[in-house]
């Protein structure tokens, strides 16, 4: 299969709402041959992912804005700030927390991920025009995208802090 080039302006690419935020794809696997999954997405204050595992994929994400609580296994927690760049190899257990107002990130799996991006598609809906702020949540889309896509889940979110409490 051959690859052709994506050129894409700032607010262009799939949109969908995801769990409370705003997720756009930037390339998907298709497009990439299965090089990478690469997607920007917006969160609110609060979002915390389930403790998981990319079992196909290592995970990149670049932080645009706002501030993000990580947890690594093995490593110690970290907050990270604009710029930061977070890199999480493939089969590695790992979570955040959005703990500023609100965040974006640029995320690459590499290579593509086919359970990431079932993942997204399912838990997510289109959203035709990409505004904010996005309907909440839906925990049951959420589960069944879990379910569907084979996303290693391994527990709750490992953080005890408060939303909004700033850690370092």
């Amino acid at each position: 299969m051959s690859v052709t080039p994506i050129l894409l302006a700032a607010r262009d690419g799939e949109h969908l709402f995801y769990d409370g935020g705003l997720l756009t794809f930037k390339a998907t696997g298709a497009q990439t041959n299965g090089d990478l999954l690469l997607f920007e997405v917006w969160m609110p204050q609060g979002k915390a992912t389930p403790l998981h595992v990319h079992p196909d994929a290592g995970e990149t994400f670049y932080l645009l804005e706002g501030e993000v609580r990580v947890h690594i296994d093995g490593t110690e927690d970290r907050t990270v700030s604009p710029g930061s760049v977070v890199v999480i190899p493939r089969g590695t257990p790992h979570a955040f927390m959005v703990i500023s107002q609100a965040t974006r990130l640029l995320v690459i799996m590499t290579p593509a991920s086919s359970i990431s991006e079932t993942f997204f598609r399912v838990a997510g809906e289109p959203a035709p025009d990409p505004t904010l702020p996005p309907p909440p949540g839906n925990p049951e889309r959420f589960g069944a995208a879990i379910a569907q896509s084979g996303l290693q889940v391994l527990g709750a979110p490992p953080f005890a802090m408060l939303v909004g409490e700033r850690q370092t």
